[in-house]
């Protein structure tokens, strides 16, 4: 058995439609550290895909009922999300190097429209290998994550409460968002 084969075993309770995002985050974060620990017996070499242009998401398992995702994500020196949040909980997990988070607090109250919302950059988060993290929705964890082009390549496992297929991205200058449909490769 596989430390993927366990840790879905595991967490299939804590995942299931309704559940609490925190109590979701609170179990699984711990369960998270043993599958970044037993990653090199379920990742295959299509799992480490980069993409010259822009970070690259890879397909390690999605549920048949869209309940949760998992993807390595491979970042290239200086590769960054745009500004965005997730619309779902989720637990990240550093696999390889040092990743970078940036937030951004929202200042305008949340009226549900995709204008005139006024975010503020937050603080920094240096999330290095073995390091666990986790985010839920509501108030939205709005961020931008990579890795500086004076860093190495860094990859990340990424747990979602939901088939990631899709996100918000936010134009901080103009106070806009909108939704957009993010690839993955197959793996």
């Amino acid at each position: 058995m596989t430390a993927l084969d366990t840790f879905l075993s595991q967490i299939a309770a804590h995942t299931q439609r309704g559940a609490d995002p925190a109590d979701c985050v609170e179990a699984i974060a711990p369960l998270m550290l043993a599958l970044v620990e037993g990653a090199n017996t379920f990742l295959q070499p299509q799992h480490f895909q980069s993409h010259p242009d822009h970070y690259a998401r890879n397909l390690v398992y999605s549920a048949p009922d869209a309940s949760m995702s998992i993807y390595t994500l491979v970042w290239s020196p200086g590769q960054w999300t745009p500004v965005h949040d997730h619309g779902s909980w989720g637990v990240v997990g550093v696999l390889e190097g040092l990743l970078e988070e940036r937030s951004y607090v929202r200042i305008s109250p949340d009226r549900g429209s995709d204008e005139g919302i006024d975010l503020v950059r937050g603080g920094i988060i240096l999330l290095g290998r073995g390091a666990i993290t986790s985010f839920v929705p509501n108030p939205d964890h709005i961020h931008i994550t990579g890795v500086p082009a004076n860093r190495p390549r860094a990859v990340s496992l990424h747990l979602y409460g939901r088939t990631m297929n899709d996100f918000n991205i936010y134009d901080v200058a103009a106070g806009t968002r909108r939704r957009i449909s993010v690839a993955h490769n197959e793996s």
